[in-house]
Order: structure tokens, then C-alpha cells, then sequence
């Protein structure tokens, strides 16, 4: 079984171009599965039944995990058992084609209003103003993440190559390998070469990295740096939910729809790969415009 799992998770890695996060999500969620079933005298994978795999999901679930967790968890079953039949270690169908968990609940992801966000950028502008180094990074961070509603992961991830300041666009490399091309505002214009033409040099060690946003020992600034950051400036901000650079990419694509975005543009914007992961906002824009409703209207 294990062999196995390491085996599907290079296919992932390899073949799917899943990336080494989503990659060590599934090995996890598969570790527990194996460790599961050889409680239960199951140490070959070709060995898995879907009634052994229900029986562990319900033992989740009875633990008191969360519907989300329990969903993923199926899909990791699924995916693996897909793809032992297909890769032909099985015969027969493949035993996890009907495994089911309960639908994960949806939340509203958390979005700042456009006063927020600009009180946001405008703390970060104050700093950089110091012209010292980190804070001019910061701020071109920060605007890019909002103005391109950009992943945190495709963020760090960029090279100075990938920027193209004339043009106002940006190349990265989203989920799944797929590149698609973003476009970004003045504002981030403005601080990207900012931090290009005066600042990077001086976080730049004696390596040659081609990476465009660098931290402080001079390497590629890494996704943490950018959570800590971001979660330091939205702790000050009214609202409940998460603070990390999510929530400026949910910022981002709301705000193009409440300002009259397509939505097959914004999901293009997005990298999604369904419009109905998209369709996420439009419900957003809409309790948004009830709040303001109910709040204003004098029949209400």
C-alpha cells in the first residue's frame, strides 16, 4: 500500500503536474487511509473495498472532522483508486467509483470593502515612502496580489521575466501547470517599479536569482512571509474570517463584479478551471447589495 501511495503521488507530481503542496495533501490524507486499513488486516491496496472505505470515512466523521475534511479525504480515495485501476495493478472496476462524503458547507469567503482595502494599500504606501527596501517590496506584493487577484503561491513564483511593465500584464503559472496571462493596474505598475528601481538591489544577495519579489537574505520570498504580512495588516481591519493573501484575490474578483466584470472574464482572470467556482462572487455581490438594502432602504 505504500508503495503504492509514493507511486501515484510521482504520477501526481510528474504526469499531473499537481504541485508539491497539493501533492503532500494527498500523500497525507492517504497515509491515514493505509495506516486504517491495516488496522483492519488491509495492506495491499489491491485489497481496498468500498466497504472499508466508507467504515473510514465514518470513523472521521464520528471524530468529529469537519464535512470538508471528510470530502477531501474522498477524493483522495478516488483519485488513488482511479488510478491503481487504470495504471492496471487491479482488474476489475475500480472500488471507490461510488464512495460519497457529505457535501462540504459553503461560506462566503471573507472581502474588504474598497475603503478597507485602500486604507490597506495606503498604510503600506506610507512605509515604502521611508524608501526602506522590505517596505517598498511589501507594498508591490500587496498591490499585485489585489490588483491581479493573484494566488499567493503564483505571486512568489514569478520571475522578473514574467512582468511585462509596458503592457501591464503578468505571466504565472496557476494550478495544474496552466499559464495564463493577468493584467495589473498603475498602482501596481507604480510600486512594482518602484521596488525594481530602488530597492531590490539592496535585498539581492550575490546570487544571480531571477526571481521578482526577493526577502531578506536575498532568495526567493517565500508564501509564509507573504501570510505573515498580509495577516499583520488585515488584524486591524473590522470583519471576522481568515486574513491571509486569499482574501485579497476574494477582494479582487468581487470587486470586478460588483463593478461590472464579466464573469467568463473574471474566471479567465482567475485561472479556475469551472465558472462555477466563479460563481462563488456573484453571491458575495449579492449579500453585499441585501446588507446595503436592508441597512438603507426605508422599507426594508
Amino acid at each position: 500500500m505504500e508503495r503504492a501511495v509514493d507511486d501515484f503521488a510521482a504520477h501526481l507530481f510528474a504526469e499531473r503536474g499537481f504541485s508539491a503542496h497539493t501533492v503532500r495533501s494527498y500523500k497525507s490524507d492517504l497515509a491515514q487511509l493505509t495506516e486504517f486499513a491495516a488496522g483492519h488486516g488491509c495492506r495491499d491496496a489491491a485489497d481496498l473495498s468500498l466497504e472499508l472505505l466508507r467504515d473510514w470515512l465514518w470513523q472521521g466523521s464520528q471524530a468529529g472532522m469537519a464535512k470538508s475534511t471528510l470530502a477531501r479525504r474522498a477524493a483522495a480515495a478516488r483519485s488513488f483508486t482511479a488510478w491503481f485501476t487504470r495504471a492496471g495493478h487491479e482488474s476489475g472496476t475500480d472500488v471507490a467509483a461510488r464512495l460519497r462524503a457529505p457535501k462540504a458547507d459553503h461560506h462566503l469567503p471573507r472581502v474588504l470593502t474598497r475603503a478597507q482595502i485602500d486604507g490597506v494599500l495606503a498604510s503600506l504606501a506610507v512605509r515604502a515612502g521611508t524608501g526602506e527596501a522590505a517596505a517598498m517590496r511589501d507594498l508591490a506584493v500587496v498591490e499585485l496580489l489585489y490588483a491581479s487577484a493573484l494566488r499567493v503561491s503564483e505571486v512568489t513564483g514569478l520571475d522578473l521575466e514574467h512582468v511585462d511593465r509596458s503592457r501591464l500584464t503578468v505571466r504565472v503559472m496557476g494550478k495544474g501547470a496552466k499559464e495564463r496571462v493577468v493584467p495589473f493596474g498603475v498602482p501596481a505598475r507604480h510600486a512594482i517599479e518602484g521596488y525594481l528601481d530602488r530597492a531590490r538591489d539592496q535585498l539581492a544577495a550575490e546570487s544571480t536569482s531571477r526571481a521578482l519579489f526577493l526577502g531578506s537574505r536575498g532568495g526567493r520570498l517565500g508564501t509564509r512571509s507573504v501570510y505573515r504580512l498580509v495577516a499583520g495588516l488585515l488584524e486591524e481591519v473590522p470583519g471576522g474570517g481568515p486574513a491571509g493573501p486569499h482574501t485579497l484575490r476574494h477582494t479582487a474578483a468581487t470587486h470586478l463584479l460588483d463593478g461590472g466584470a464579466d464573469l467568463r472574464a473574471v474566471q479567465e482572470m482567475l485561472g479556475h478551471a469551472s465558472l462555477g467556482t466563479t460563481q462563488i462572487y456573484t453571491h458575495v455581490s449579492t449579500e453585499r447589495l441585501k446588507e446595503s438594502y436592508r441597512s438603507a432602504h426605508p422599507r426594508a
